[in-house]
């Protein structure tokens, strides 16, 4: 039976980015005297170094463990420290559309009813958010361009706090899936360096 610290605790962890499950291992008196962190992130000791911070709070004398997660990759995946498209729907009777995407071992939803280019920003940024990402950005413009590839398109967001805005860009391949490719290469590098 768990302590009502170690749940703190646990929660606290299972919020650290790229953990996948915390595990613990007890003394001889029932003390917790090593924590152990699946992780799926390119920076397992930044995860390390978090997880350490945590644990000077609750548990001080603790041994944290790091143990990468081995990711098989699946066709249309991505690592796991990137957010990877899931699907993309757009309704042509209700005009809304609809992402999925994860990250981290979550799945977030996103709708927008402004039609396929601009709703699958919209939708792809509501997404974001209830994975639990905070982001400062609105969009701004989601425009189709002719580039020496063929035709793209471009997203930009605005950030809503002193950040730069952001530039996103996807080969046209249907205005929904490549609005969604546009607004993750906006903003995938934005989570990755916040």
């Amino acid at each position: 039976m768990t302590s009502t610290i170690e749940e703190d605790f646990e929660l606290e962890l299972r919020a650290l980015p790229g953990v996948l499950n915390v595990g613990f291992g007890h003394g001889q008196e029932g003390e917790v005297s090593t924590v152990t962190l699946l992780v799926r992130t390119a920076y397992p000791e930044a995860v390390r170094d978090s997880a350490r911070q945590v644990a000077s709070l609750y548990f001080p004398q603790v041994d944290v463990v790091v143990e990468p997660a081995q990711a098989t990759r699946a066709e249309g995946t991505a690592d796991g420290a990137r957010i990877v498209l899931l699907r993309a729907e757009f309704s042509e009777s209700d005009g809304v559309s609809q992402v999925q995407l994860t990250h981290a071992g979550r799945v977030g939803l996103g709708r927008a009813g402004s039609g396929p280019l601009i709703g699958g920003a919209e939708a792809t940024l509501a997404a974001l958010r209830e994975l639990g990402l905070v982001i400062p950005f609105y969009v701004m413009t989601v425009t189709k361009v002719d580039t020496s590839i063929g035709q793209s398109v471009v997203v930009t967001f605005r950030s809503l706090s002193n950040e730069e805005d952001r530039i996103g860009i996807a080969r046209l391949d249907g205005d929904l899936i490549s609005s969604c490719r546009a607004t993750l290469n906006a903003l995938n590098r934005y989570i990755e360096l916040a």
